[in-house]
């Protein structure tokens, strides 16, 4: 039996990451559980599940979770030295790594280090420190195995194949909510708007990162540090449908991809049960009612965010944890209403031009290139109210 420990658990992939554990429980057993601040829903995963260890990040809460949790033999901690700490116990087999943003990627060195396998959802943890968590992983024999849908289905056609054979990666998007949108009318969108993804539920951050097409960006540097392939060689497909959840261009002509419903349930549980198979109950694809498959090429003048991210791995470095902070500060601005939708790529392309670049970073530089960044852009917003 795998034992798991699931950072971000109380977010939508970890309580997805709890559905397939509830489809299999003679499988998998819950050790481990962390959440930043959703006391409530931590509580009841924590009396379901009934791990050895519950961790919130948040330390004014640690009291309230003890107190609710004292009639059970779970160690509980606070703060996120303390979820660095867990990622590490001995008895855990799978680190789910699920947090959201940058807060992800100190536990994630800390359980590679601890020779952990890592079921990988966190892309801002390679979108930030990829070199430095490829090396790491390589020194330590660590597999990391993606958990999001397109690079679960970049992985699924390169199984049995040789990288050498790869001609490309096709990275598909669909486009969010505002695809259609003129550049006049993404002038006076909300966030309310924004969070209306057309196919898939996600929670807020990375929702407004796939409006802004920022996430698919993000998705391209993570598709350049785990499957080592150079930038120039992923190329994004709008595919409205997301049917497709990404493809393999091989240099005979031929193209692999994985197909299905876009339900993150199936990458989570490929990710676990890598390289078997099990049964599910996720819906089954019915092509006869999908009709049709279309594809357009992304338009990166109304979805700038792209560029800037193709522009930030071309210039390697920190610039890529630079491309990160400054946008986890604008999505949350946007978020509260406190900046514009078109202002969110202004605001991060001043940030990447004004940060200080480093051009081989080390740990201790990413996080001082972090909170510089975020400094940066938080001045840089308030030129716009």
């Amino acid at each position: 039996m795998k034992q798991i420990a699931i950072l971000g658990s109380t977010g939508s992939i970890g309580t997805q990451t709890l559905d397939v554990v509830r489809q299999h429980p003679n499988e998998f057993s819950v050790y481990a559980l962390s959440a930043h601040r959703s006391l409530d829903l931590l509580i009841q995963q924590a009396l379901e599940f009934n791990p050895a260890v519950v961790c919130i990040a948040d330390e004014r809460l640690y009291q309230p979770l003890r107190e609710a949790l004292s009639d059970l033999p779970i160690k509980v901690m606070a703060g996120e030295k303390a979820i660095a700490e867990m990622v590490t116990m001995p008895a855990i087999d799978v680190v789910v790594a699920a947090m959201v943003g940058y807060a992800g990627l100190r536990p994630t060195i800390e359980a590679i280090k601890a020779k952990k396998t890592i079921a990988l959802a966190n892309k801002e943890t390679l979108v930030v420190a990829g070199e430095i968590i490829c090396r790491l992983a390589k020194r330590h024999q660590v597999s990391i195995l993606p958990v999001d849908s397109e690079h679960s289905a970049i992985f699924q056609s390169l199984v049995g194949e040789d990288m050498h054979s790869v001609e490309k990666l096709l990275l598909t998007a669909s486009g969010g909510p505002f695809r259609t949108f003129t550049y006049e009318q993404m002038q006076h969108v909300t966030a309310a708007q924004a969070l209306q993804h057309p196919n898939w539920e996600m929670g807020a951050k990375i929702t407004i990162d796939s409006a802004s097409m920022m996430n698919k960006g993000f998705e391209v540097i993570e598709a350049r540090w785990l499957f080592d392939i150079p930038v120039e060689k992923i190329q994004v497909l709008v595919h409205p449908q997301s049917v497709i959840h990404s493809a393999v261009q091989f240099v005979d002509g031929s193209v692999k991809a994985q197909l299905g419903t876009p339900d993150m349930r199936i990458p989570i549980q490929y990710a676990l049960t890598y390289p078997a198979r099990w049964l599910s109950d996720v819906p089954r694809l019915d092509l006869f009612a999908v009709k049709q498959l279309t594809f357009e090429e992304p338009d990166m003048q109304r979805f700038p965010n792209l560029r800037l991210a193709y522009e930030a791995m071309e210039k390697g470095g920190n610039m890529p944890c630079i491309l990160n902070a400054a946008n986890e500060v604008v999505n949350l601005a946007f978020r509260e209403g406190k900046c514009g939708f078109l202002q969110m790529s202004e605001v991060i392309e001043q940030t990447m031009g004004t940060t200080s670049f480093i051009t081989e970073p080390t740990y201790e530089d990413y996080v001082q290139t972090d909170k510089e960044a975020r400094k940066i852009a938080k001045e840089l917003l308030k030129l716009f109210n």
